[in-house]
């Protein structure tokens, strides 16, 4: 079989070295760390309901079917991909203690946790989008903002996400790892596998410089842009009322940015400025993925009227359905 990989390897100029496979080393002597594993599984659970119940309602009932919504329903959706891609295959690692993980499944696992988190932040672009063209234009919002438009867009970010995050596992495929098979992190992340390698890794670098600025600055840039364009139209507005009826459809947009940026910010100026325990590190990194996920439907739920509505609707025709059945 390694006899047969080297001739492989060699036919297509690779130079790899499959002798053992990846260990998950995060986590390191945390007291108690269980709980937090439980604590985990809690998580996902919520999250695949929370996110399940969401994508059902904006299914089922046909108010909602609206670009607005196609949006939510695209966040919903990845939300859901996102923890399931990474929260059971790190409970499995660390709670039953199977840190070992081949080289062909790792890659996969660094793909597609890269992928879902790379579309959340850009499902958060194009929710500012909309945010803005519906203040800043509202009398030709619906001639801009329509269901064919937010489709090409969302579909263009996956196209885009999925060619990057692929390149960047080819570009992995192109490394040896002939010393540690440790991996620092909790899950298979890009950062500390390629630092692994023992060969010339500067491509590597670079693609994760380029990935840090696609997934977190840009899109961070562009959401403040677009607030800063909100609140220069907003101060032409001589209503009150209307700056706060405007501000409101923002709320919920505003939470979830706040929700998936911060910890992510914060953690890594941290690391920058001062001194921060590994163990601290892993932990905030694993509640930056897998908290907003849970968190989202309820903001959306809780604090849009149109979604309350429409579960209340959805309420009701279950009664009548109900009532019904038994007459």
């Amino acid at each position: 079989m390694n006899v047969t990989m080297e001739l492989f390897n060699s036919a297509f100029g690779k130079n790899i070295t499959f002798v053992r496979p990846f260990y998950l080393g995060g986590f390191y002597n945390i007291p108690h760390v269980k709980y937090y594993y439980v604590f985990l599984c809690f998580v996902y659970i919520m999250a695949v309901l929370g996110n399940g119940f969401l994508l059902s309602v904006i299914y089922m009932v046909k108010t909602l079917h609206s670009p607005k919504y196609i949006i939510v329903f695209n966040l919903a959706f990845t939300d859901l991909c996102g923890s399931t891609a990474l929260i059971p295959k790190l409970l499995d690692s660390f709670l039953f203690n199977r840190r070992y993980i081949v080289y062909e499944a790792c890659l996969a696992y660094m793909f597609f946790v890269s992928l879902f988190g790379g579309i959340q932040a850009w499902t958060l672009v194009t929710m500012a989008y909309d945010r803005v063209i519906a203040i800043c234009f509202p009398l030709r919002y619906h001639s801009i903002v329509t269901t064919k438009s937010v489709a090409v867009i969302l579909l263009c970010s996956w196209m885009f996400l999925v060619c990057f995050m692929a390149t960047l596992a080819g570009f992995i495929d192109r490394l040896s790892f002939c010393s540690s098979i440790e991996i620092k992190s909790f899950f298979c992340d890009h950062g500390p596998i390629y630092q692994l390698a023992c060969n010339d890794k500067s491509h590597s670098y670079i693609l994760a410089t380029i990935a840090l600025i696609v997934v977190m600055c840009i899109p961070l840039i562009l959401i403040v842009g677009s607030y800063v364009c909100i609140s220069i139209a907003l101060s032409r507005t001589i209503s009150r009322e209307e700056r706060l009826r405007a501000l409101e459809t923002c709320t919920s947009h505003l939470i979830l940015v706040a929700i998936f940026f911060l910890p992510f910010v914060g953690t890594n100026v941290a690391v920058l400025t001062s001194y921060i325990h590994p163990n601290a590190r892993i932990i905030n990194s694993s509640l930056t993925l897998t908290v907003p996920p849970l968190l989202n439907p309820i903001i959306y739920s809780l604090k849009t009227e149109e979604v309350r509505n429409a579960i209340k609707k959805l309420c009701r025709r279950f009664k009548m359905n109900k009532t019904a059945i038994k007459l």
